[in-house]
């Protein structure tokens, strides 16, 4: 009890699936440079800003 469960729409499940695909695919073309596969500060910000690409 006292879970809180929030309607996520299928546009917006849409959108962020294609944002982590855009992701994998941009990793994919280039690394990461810590080879040790902590993400670096860089990478951090952009999973920190809640999806928002601008």
């Amino acid at each position: 009890m006292g879970q809180i469960i929030q309607f996520v729409s299928k546009s917006e499940r849409e959108r962020l699936r294609l944002i982590r695909e855009a992701r994998a695919i941009y990793d994919s073309i280039f690394p990461p440079a810590d080879p040790s596969g902590e993400p670096s500060n860089g990478a951090n910000a952009r999973q920190g800003d809640g999806g928002n690409l601008a």
